[in-house]
Parts: C-alpha cells; sequence; structure tokens
C-alpha cells in the first residue's frame, strides 16, 4: 500500500509541476527534478523520505497482505 501511495504522490507533483510550468513559470521545473532525483536516490539507497513518514503515520502496518478489493 505504501509503494503504491509514494507513485501516487510523486505522479501528482510531477503533474502539477507540469501545469505549474505551463501557466506560471518555468521554474516550477524544479518540482519535477527534485521528485525525480528522489525516486532515483531511494532506487539507489532503498530510503524513501514518504515512506519514512507513512510509517509514521501509521499507514501500511497490518499484517494482511490482502488487497481490499
Amino acid at each position: 500500500m505504501k509503494e503504491r501511495i509514494v507513485r501516487a504522490v510523486a505522479g501528482t507533483f510531477v503533474l502539477t509541476s507540469v501545469v505549474l510550468t505551463y501557466l506560471l513559470s518555468i521554474q516550477w521545473l524544479w518540482l519535477a527534478v527534485f521528485v525525480g532525483v528522489n525516486l532515483l536516490q531511494s532506487s539507489i539507497t532503498k530510503f524513501c523520505p514518504l515512506e519514512f513518514f507513512l510509517k509514521k503515520a501509521g499507514v501500511g502496518n497490518t499484517t494482511d497482505t490482502k488487497s481490499c478489493c
């Protein structure tokens, strides 16, 4: 579940960055760059800051691995 949330948040940030770049300023591309660099470093180091915060919030701490649907 945490992996799906991380992907959804990353995708939302990238799409938001693209829209804000189109509507406001090219400087908003730095948000997409940040997300991309964070995804790359998390694939190498296996540490994702968002997963850390989700764990602290108690998301995905169930022992049941079955999907809800």
